[in-house]
């Protein structure tokens, strides 16, 4: 996965634990549709290992 697509999907995360979900979605959005099938794959499995980023208290 591309360092840019991490720090977007990082941010996302730090964005939905401060409750600014839409301000999450139109970081992570871009480059997840931006993605090949590829790196969606990678995406996904970051997703799946990370889900407590977006969800554990801060």
């Amino acid at each position: 996965m591309r360092d840019s697509t991490r720090r977007a999907l990082e941010r996302a995360a730090e964005l939905t634990r401060n409750n600014r979900l839409v301000d999450a979605m139109a970081t992570a959005e871009p480059v997840i549709l931006a993605a090949d099938e590829y790196e969606a794959a990678e995406i996904r499995r970051w997703l799946v290992e990370h889900v407590d980023d977006f969800t554990r208290e801060i």
